[in-house]
This record gives C-alpha cells, structure tokens and sequence, in this order.
C-alpha cells in the first residue's frame, strides 16, 4: 500500500505545437475517457483536467454531465464510476492550490516529457518515494507537443522519458498516462 497520495492532471496550456511555440490544446474526448478509467484503476486520488478556455471549459462541463448525472452514468456505471474522480480546474496553480487547501500538505509537482532535464528522476525512485513517504504528489501530462518548458521549470521533478534514446518518442498521451501510473503505481515487477 502507498503511503502517499497522487493526483494526475491534464495540461492543456502552456503545451508546445510542432513549432515548440506555446500554444492552448483543445480537448480530446477519447483523453476524457481513457485517462479517468486509468486513474480509477490505479486508485489516483483526482484527475484534474487544467484548462483556461471558458469554452472548453463548458465542453468539458457537458461531457461530464453526461457520464455522471445524465443517461451515460445510467447506461455505463463502470464510467459513471471512473468519471467522478475528475475535476476542472482553470490552470496549475488553481490545481496546486486546491490539493493544498484539501490535504494540508505541501503538492510536491512532477512533470512528464519526452526530454530529459537536468533534475529528471527515474521510475523507481519516484516509486520508493510514492510508497514509502508520506507525501502529496501532482503528475502533470501534457497534450500536444508536451508540457512548455516555462511550466516544467516550475516543477520539483521531471519524470524519466518512458524510453529514452529512442528514435520516435510520440505516444498518445492517452496510452502514456497508462504506462507511467503502471509503473509508477503498479506492482513492483520491474527494476528502472
């Protein structure tokens, strides 16, 4: 049993498009889905979707709704179930602030990319530190071209790439999201 608790959030601003110039990303519904039911498999405290557009606020609003008081919830329990451990936050220092506010603990933020940065920390260390400390831990994941570097500096650590040195680093950050809460928050099978 993990002695910390871990929240993950969805970043949609500041991302870089393919330019590497900071750009708001739009939301995918299928993130929306995929990422909630991950999260409620791995036993994530909240996943926060951080997004400034009011309009994309109320899209996300909608789809929401829909699984967790409209026929949706009634037709698929199982996403009902999954759906009710996301919130809507506006950006990232909202989403630090209400973790703070909610556990009286200090959010120790991590961010994911593709890169490695000179204070990235690996699976396994993350991992000791997740079980082992009683800590408070936000995981950021970014969509588009990743997480802008103005916003990963304000981090306490950068996770690991999930393969470093590869020649193509571009997963959905659907099955990214997957991957890192298994080995992060999975069982203890691999040595990284």
């Amino acid at each position: 049993m993990r002695n910390s608790k871990v929240y993950i959030a969805l970043m949609h601003y500041p991302m870089y498009n393919k330019q590497m110039e900071t750009i708001t990303t739009s939301i995918t519904n299928l993130d929306l889905h995929d990422i909630s039911r991950c999260a409620k498999t791995y036993n994530v405290d909240s996943f926060f979707i951080v997004h400034p557009s009011p309009n994309q606020q109320s899209l996300i609003k909608d789809i929401m709704s829909y699984w967790q008081e409209g026929y949706g919830g009634v037709y698929n329990p199982d996403r009902k179930e999954a759906f009710n451990i996301m919130r809507l936050t506006h950006d990232f220092k909202e989403t630090v602030d209400k973790i703070e506010n909610e556990t009286g603990q200090k959010v120790t933020t991590v961010a994911t990319d593709a890169r490695i940065y000179k204070n990235s920390v690996s699976y396994k260390s993350l991992k000791n530190k997740i079980f082992n400390e009683d800590k408070c831990f936000l995981i950021l994941f970014g969509t588009g071209w990743g997480i802008a570097e103005e916003l990963i500096n304000k981090c306490d650590y950068i996770l690991h790439p999930i393969e470093p040195g590869g020649t193509y680093n571009h997963l959905s950050v659907r099955s990214a999201v997957s991957i890192i809460l298994d080995r992060l928050l999975g069982e203890f099978w691999f040595s990284i």
